[in-house]
């Protein structure tokens, strides 16, 4: 959801009321278009989603796919770059996975 402004002498300004944290949003990892695939906190205002806390998982790491990244965490061999937030169409995402909330708390 996109946070309210208001306008004070033509100035656009974001409302501190309107910020919603992400920390309570779902986790998830999506896997876009063109092979890329990312983890994040989802949030979605229509046909844009929004991922915060987001990294590009280069590296899996697991023995058993994206499954265990999801319900286990992040492992000893899975490589995650930053990217901050990662902004996307909806009709770019190929598959949504929720995640273990438990096991990546913190750890984005």
């Amino acid at each position: 959801m996109k946070p309210q402004t208001i306008k004070i002498d033509e100035q656009e300004y974001v409302r501190a009321d309107s910020v919603v944290s992400n920390q309570n949003s779902p986790i998830k990892i999506v896997i876009l278009q063109r092979g890329w695939v990312v983890i994040g906190h989802y949030s979605e205002d229509g046909d844009e989603c929004v991922l915060e806390n987001a990294s590009v998982i280069r590296r899996w790491g697991t023995s058993e796919g994206l499954g265990e990244l999801a319900l286990k965490g992040k492992q000893s061999e899975t490589v995650l770059d930053k990217t901050g937030i990662v902004r996307f169409n909806k009709l770019t995402s190929v598959a949504f996975i929720d995640c273990n909330e438990s096991v990546w708390k913190g750890k984005l």
